[in-house]
């Protein structure tokens, strides 16, 4: 997997969001990793990508009607098969971690890379994390302050808020296959 010039993974799909702004200071510095399944505890579909574009049309689900109107994004998604989806450039600022703190900062959306797996509280599939391991790697590669210190999850950053990507998440696993 790898980052080209223009912030953007040569090997993904590429859904373009408008769902992002500027880093006010450029930095990229940390991931953020989180879980997402719409409707809740449904896999595959659209749902997720027409979330991100600001689409999702909320007479198609009545889960949908509740989050009407949300603006929200994240860098990538790793679907169940490993698929990747790019929404927004590395460069840029997703919409993805909200109000956050971690490791004495706050408003991480500013220098962190958000990365969404497709998923609940079931079990990540291999290929999703073997993905995520390319894509960690290759963010590594590119952006120098982003170390595996500098990694966490959404439940870590606003521990009252958010509770992904959970449990079912299996971080020794996942970082093992970072140092493997």
């Amino acid at each position: 997997m790898h980052v080209n010039d223009l912030h953007w993974l040569s090997e993904a799909e590429h859904a373009p969001s408008a769902h992002c702004d500027t880093r006010p200071q450029g930095e990229i510095s940390g991931l953020v990793l989180h879980s997402i399944s719409l409707p809740p505890g449904e896999f595959g579909g659209e749902a997720i990508t027409d979330l991100f574009l600001g689409r999702l049309d909320p007479e198609a689900h009545p889960y949908f009607k509740k989050i009407e109107g949300l603006r929200v994004s994240a860098h990538c998604l790793i679907r169940r098969s490993g698929q990747v989806i790019q929404y927004v450039g590395f460069d840029q600022r997703a919409w993805h971690a909200g109000k956050s703190s971690w490791q004495g900062r706050s408003r991480l959306n500013d220098f962190t890379i958000g990365v969404e797996l497709e998923g609940d509280h079931r079990p990540f599939t291999r290929a999703q994390y073997a993905r995520l391991v390319e894509l960690t790697r290759a963010l590594m590669g590119k952006y120098s302050a982003l170390t595996p210190e500098r990694i966490t999850g959404h439940q870590h950053v606003a521990p009252l808020r958010k509770v992904d990507p959970g449990p079912s998440f299996d971080w020794q696993y996942f970082f093992q296959g970072l140092r493997g």
